[in-house]
């Protein structure tokens, strides 16, 4: 593992090395003889664990809050809702559902299996590897960790090194709460990611660019390990000339300078409808206002937004605002940038080309280009002429509009007259779809992706339908296949 490349989320590139002696062997060795315990825990024993997660996010409520503000500028209540209300809301939902979830499932028994019961239940897959992003390095550490605590592993966490405040809460939540044979925190940079990913994991959960997560994937090839990759992409927002264009221009600038603009599934560009551009912009300019200006001393001081988490990331876009202006864009909003506080203004921009970067790469960070369209065919032809985005957004007050939209774009996920939220709802499965991920998480399907759904089936002794087709294949038997071929 050499090479740094600027990937806008969440890790550092981790390039695989050969198998080698490990340095976390005797770590994961414990945590495996650990799991074999685990694996037996009741839906009592389980709930009990994520019990005291929960008071421990209460309990701790400030320090984290001062960790995020520690690592760059988070505000506490963005904090608060960013990072652990969604994480006690994934919680209250996890406890309320586990017995269900943990519970053999039945299935129906079709005329040609009849006298058979069969059923589905799960088991945990076994240790399991948890690398967590920055952007939001509680929540995208906990999210999982809850899931796979509910589903019975050995878990491993490894959060992002660029925050390290939060890694330290992180840290103190593991080892208070939960024995290092059950749930550990390695921290430290590439390379030792690099060194967890040689072991052989049953399942490794990523949070982070597509650039690293196709490292991560060729990494788990290794041991045929079971992958979830949440990535990342151009998230498209479609306004047409139906939406109510305050209430979406105030949707967009929330999940779009949330966490200033460092969000998997922000929006990263615009789509509006052309007869409606220069009324949209009016009001997104005044929403940001609102939103970051509302006594007019600035929004380089408002207490609502936070920085750019480091230099390396502020460089890199800086670089994409410096290359769009370069080549004829117009900054309609925004556009200050001051590289002593990582400080890059809510930034809007029209007129942009098309060879861009800012319209090439994942911005992850502050800056908005609005394109135009006329005709809804449009938009579909665009987007999907493009890598497959984490999440898309429509905001239409046209039911015919919204069904075309959402039937002919593929994207992980979709918001209608909504940014970002979808992502916080536990009932839904949340990942991406191509480049923008593999597999599902949160709620049940966080549950899922930690389990190993066991189709079990059960037939009474001495007795089975099928023994009447049993070899050698006479005419009498072939006369029997036929008819279950034909008929069951």
């Amino acid at each position: 593992m050499q090479t740094t490349v600027s990937a806008p989320s969440a890790t550092p590139v981790l390039v695989a090395s050969p198998p080698s002696a490990n340095h976390f062997q005797p770590q994961f060795d414990a945590l495996r003889q650990r799991a074999v315990s685990l694996r037996q825990e009741d839906v009592t024993a389980r709930r009990a664990r994520l019990q005291k997660l929960h008071n421990w996010l209460h309990a701790n409520r400030t320090a984290i809050q001062e960790a995020l503000y520690s690592d760059f500028r988070k505000p506490a209540a963005e904090t608060d809702l960013t990072e652990i209300w969604t994480s006690l809301a994934e919680l209250k939902h996890t406890m309320r559902h586990l017995k269900k979830w943990m519970a053999p499932r039945r299935v129906g028994t079709s005329i040609a299996l009849l006298g058979t019961r069969s059923w589905v239940q799960v088991e945990p897959k076994g240790v399991v590897l948890i690398i967590s992003p920055w952007n939001y390095p509680f929540y995208l550490a906990v999210g999982p960790l809850i899931s796979a605590i509910a589903a019975g592993n050995a878990i491993i966490v490894k959060p992002a090194e660029q925050t390290p405040a939060t890694s330290a809460v992180l840290r103190r939540l593991c080892t208070e709460l939960f024995r290092p044979d059950e749930v550990l925190l390695v921290e430290g940079d590439k390379e030792v990611a690099t060194e967890l990913l040689k072991l052989p994991w049953d399942h490794i959960f990523f949070t982070g660019s597509p650039e690293v997560g196709k490292i991560v994937m060729r990494a788990a090839t290794e041991h045929l390990s079971g992958i979830t990759l949440e990535l990342g992409g151009k998230n498209p927002a479609v306004v047409d000339a139906t939406a109510n264009l305050r209430d979406a221009a105030e949707k967009i600038v929330w999940g779009k300078f949330l966490n200033n603009g460092q969000t998997c599934v922000a929006p990263d560009y615009l789509l509006v409808q052309e007869s409606v551009q220069p009324a949209l912009l009016t009001e997104l300019t005044a929403a940001i206002q609102r939103a970051y200006n509302p006594t007019g001393a600035g929004i380089k001081q408002s207490d609502s937004l936070a920085r750019v988490v480091n230099r390396h990331h502020f460089a890199r876009l800086a670089g994409l605002l410096e290359d769009a202006q370069a080549k004829g864009a117009t900054v309609a909003a925004g556009g200050t940038v001051d590289a002593t506080q990582n400080y890059i203004e809510p930034t809007i921009l029209t007129n942009v080309p098309a060879d861009s970067r800012v319209l090439e790469e994942e911005i992850f960070g502050p800056l908005l280009p609005v394109l135009t369209f006329k005709t809804l065919p449009e938009t579909a032809e665009y987007v999907n002429a493009r890598l497959k985005p984490l999440a898309q957004y429509v905001f239409t007050t046209s039911g015919e509009n919204r069904r075309y939209l959402l039937d002919n774009i593929s994207a992980g996920g979709a918001g209608v007259n909504e940014t970002v939220l979808h992502f916080a709802q536990p009932e839904l499965p949340t990942g991406g779809v191509g480049n923008s991920g593999l597999g599902k998480a949160h709620g049940h399907s966080g549950f899922l992706a930690f389990s190993n759904e066991k189709g079990v089936m059960r037939q009474r002794v001495g007795f089975t339908g099928i023994k009447a087709m049993y070899p050698p294949y006479t005419g009498k038997v072939q006369k029997l296949i036929n008819v279950l071929v034909k008929y069951l």
